[in-house]
């Protein structure tokens, strides 16, 4: 028998009984492991030594009765399921031993296929509470996270979600605005699920360019198109036994959608330039900031699609309906800045966390990480007042305001150098939040040559690997 098995321990007085009733059902419970004892000193000997999932006993036994024996026993191992067995059962005695806590109560002589039931029963009972303090622990531990933290309603309502949807197969649709932590939330199904060992793949379909999108999700074979000089797994083929993130479903061409459709429907993939399709296992994750219901009626999103991807929801809410989760994001945020730098340890005053909670951050959980991450680099002192944070955005404070330290104002193009780095900062900052760190997309969508904006960049100290 696997040491990993689920253990069974029957306890009674009589050595004949309790080594009978072993043998009698063991071929009819193989998923566990069954062992016996005579005593209910011994049961709490053996309790404390192993692990045990389910708890066989007699009522009546000289010593430790089987009624008390049994808080004892659920003391030791709380998740515990006991049945109780005896020869004089009597309605007040099962109304106690239920009252106490035992799983059930069986009056001998009792059948050995009615009490292998009973105890199967009690094994999946077992298995289930231990499964439900495994993922409140995964959810607890993933709190950690950025994006994920907070004991605001709204943040409880997620994790209860997230928890929830990881117990399934079934497609997930997370939706929310840019920064809110789609991805995170992602991870965090992937984590508590079956499928956690497996591979985790995230594309962000926006930002491969669309004539290569469907070889990358689907591979293709070589001479399907120029350039295609030998075969090559897509991404679906490549998470096989795991989970794939489609990011941004909602910008993903017409083309595309009908082959995904296809994918989930069949639960194949054909490669670009194949004639033969691969059978996949792979769970889909969806995420979008965009109003699909819009798109569907414009007719730029498929509605068969929506459907099939939509099957479970996950919300993730922007940060202006968790403002009290704010003073703990930035002090958390704080000090993981400190730590990637390897600044000394800084604090927040009370002053500066409200002037933070104050604001609306329509960048989210993203755009303040960033943002502290900045007061992080630029306050020179251990605690940082509302004065820093005030000053240290655009948005917050006069963009003509060019004094210098000793409040004199400074030279005119001095004051538009630091106006004009200020609102570059800004820009730059929410252009890679956008993009996810793409640098390429980014220079698209700003009209900038990329080698312009990586000159920016670097002139500005801003790495795009950390909104990634």
């Amino acid at each position: 028998m696997n040491d990993t098995a689920p253990r069974v321990l029957i306890v009674d007085d009589q050595p004949d009984f309790a080594r009978g009733l072993t043998r009698l059902l063991a071929p009819k419970i193989p998923e566990a492991r069954l062992d016996h004892v005579c005593s209910g000193e011994a049961a709490l000997d053996a309790l404390a030594a192993h692990p045990c999932a389910v708890l066989v006993t007699d009522l009546r036994m000289p010593g430790i009765s089987g009624l008390e024996l049994l808080p004892r026993a659920l003391a030791l191992e709380p998740r515990l399921g006991v049945v109780l067995l005896t020869a004089h059962g009597d309605i007040d005695t099962a109304v106690a031993a239920l009252k106490a806590g035992a799983y059930d109560f069986l009056t001998k002589p009792v059948e050995s296929e009615h009490l292998a039931r009973v105890i199967a029963k009690g094994l999946e009972r077992a298995e289930l509470l231990r499964e439900n303090q495994r993922l409140r622990a995964a959810v607890e531990a993933c709190g950690g996270s950025v994006g994920l933290l907070g004991e605001s309603p709204a943040m409880s309502q997620v994790k209860e979600a997230i928890a929830a949807v990881a117990g399934s197969d079934y497609t997930v649709l997370i939706r929310g605005e840019s920064g809110t932590g789609k991805e995170l939330a992602a991870r965090a199904i992937h984590s508590l699920s079956r499928r956690a060992a497996g591979p985790f793949l995230s594309v962000n379909c926006p930002a491969i360019p669309d004539q290569l999108l469907e070889s990358e999700l689907f591979g293709h074979v070589r001479g399907a198109f120029t350039g295609a000089e030998r075969d090559r797994r897509g991404l679906f083929q490549s998470a096989n036994g795991g989970v794939i993130v489609l990011d941004e479903i909602g910008d993903i061409p017409m083309s595309v959608q009908t082959k995904l459709l296809r994918v989930l429907q069949e639960r194949e993939v054909r490669p670009v330039g194949s004639s033969k399709s691969t059978p996949i296992d792979v769970r889909i994750l969806a995420s979008t900031n965009q109003d699909l219901e819009a798109k569907i009626a414009d007719k730029s999103f498929r509605e068969d699609l929506y459907y099939r991807l939509n099957v479970l929801t996950v919300r993730m809410p922007p940060l202006r309906e968790r403002r009290e989760d704010i003073p703990l994001l930035a002090t958390a945020f704080l000090a993981r800045a400190c730590r990637e730098t390897g600044i000394g340890e800084k604090e927040f005053s009370a002053e500066a966390l409200a002037a933070l909670a104050g604001r609306d951050w329509p960048g989210n959980v993203r755009e303040l990480f960033n943002f502290v991450r900045r007061l992080t680099v630029f306050c020179r002192g251990d605690v940082i007042g509302p004065k820093a944070v005030a000053t240290a955005d655009p948005d917050q404070s006069d963009p003509i305001d060019g004094d210098d330290e000793a409040g004199m104002a400074a030279p005119y193009l001095e004051a538009k150098a630091r106006v004009v780095d200020a609102f570059t900062r800004r820009y730059v900052e929410r252009l890679l939040g956008q993009t996810r760190g793409n640098v390429s997309e980014a220079a698209r969508l700003s009209g900038l040559e990329r080698v312009s904006l990586q000159k920016i960049l670097r002139r500005l100290g801003i790495a795009a690997e950390g909104y990634r």
